[in-house]
């Protein structure tokens, strides 16, 4: 994938943040995001859980804001998140995962312990993944086909490790 092609996947990316379609990526976007999944799963703000997503959408936001926000106004433009990606997170993509980590941690175990028995919170089923995809915005069909591919070995049970190199794969690496 040239340069040009690899640009533009990036800035596709860019719209799954945008959570409110203000053209732009910001703390709220973030919050928004968290509050989201909170709804979805029944889970309150208030609780050990509700409380680690939304400090986990802060550091996310924060860590994005470090690598993107070149002028420093609290938000990352469209060209800024391409170049913050481009520039800063192309050769090592695990880099903005773990920016993610403390909010993908805190989302699978809001996700993998809400209404389900054996929820153990440390893990998430498909279902469970292609929930939370769908309230972020990704489109149901490929909410389902990332929750399959995210099990990768067919346990029926998605962890954190394999949750981040996703989340690597898909926001930054040149690949599909």
């Amino acid at each position: 994938m040239d340069s040009a092609e690899y640009e533009g996947k990036i800035a596709s990316r860019f719209a799954a943040f945008d959570q409110d379609g203000s053209g732009y990526i910001d703390r709220e976007d973030f919050s928004g995001a968290a509050a989201a999944l909170l709804a979805e799963f029944g889970t309150t703000a208030r609780s050990d859980k509700g409380q680690a997503l939304y400090s986990g959408a802060e550091a996310f936001w924060q860590g994005m804001a470090g690598i993107a926000d070149v002028d420093g106004d609290q938000r990352v433009s469209r060209q800024e998140f391409v170049t913050g990606a481009v520039k800063r997170l192309r050769d090592n993509p695990e880099r903005f995962a773990e920016i993610a980590r403390p909010f993908l941690s805190a989302a699978i175990a809001v996700a993998g312990g809400a209404g389900a028995a054996s929820g153990d919170g440390r893990t998430v089923t498909p279902a469970a993944a292609e929930r939370a995809l769908r309230v972020l915005g990704v489109e149901p069909e490929a909410a389902a086909r990332v929750a399959r591919e995210l099990d990768a070995d067919g346990d029926g049970r998605i962890g954190e490790a394999e949750v981040l190199k996703g989340f690597a794969a898909y926001y930054v690496t040149p690949e599909p």
